[in-house]
């Protein structure tokens, strides 16, 4: 569980990122669950933009990949959702 100091320092830091997956109307998929999961191993804080055609909503789907990845949804705003995990190979964000 991420505080709100923990949050506030992923948020600052996620300002400079782009979305790197999108997600339409074919929702999740396993194929796509583990395709972030491997990209949260990899990077550990990732956004994913949700397109406006998606069938899904933003509060359902950032709970349903959190749960299905084992990450934290960090910031959820407009259509980008905000996720975190610690990689357990090669951990590069130090959290205050």
């Amino acid at each position: 569980m991420l505080t709100k100091k923990q949050k506030k320092y992923l948020i600052a830091k996620a300002v400079q990122l782009d979305p790197i997956f999108q997600v339409g109307k074919e929702a999740l998929s396993e194929n796509y669950i583990d395709m972030v999961d491997k990209a949260l191993e990899k990077r550990e804080l990732i956004k994913i933009k949700v397109l406006k055609n998606s069938s899904e909503d933003l509060e359902e789907l950032a709970f349903d990949l959190a749960m299905n990845t084992e990450s934290e949804v960090v910031q959820l705003i407009g259509h980008v959702l905000v996720l975190y995990r610690r990689s357990t190979q090669h951990p590069t964000i130090q959290l205050p």
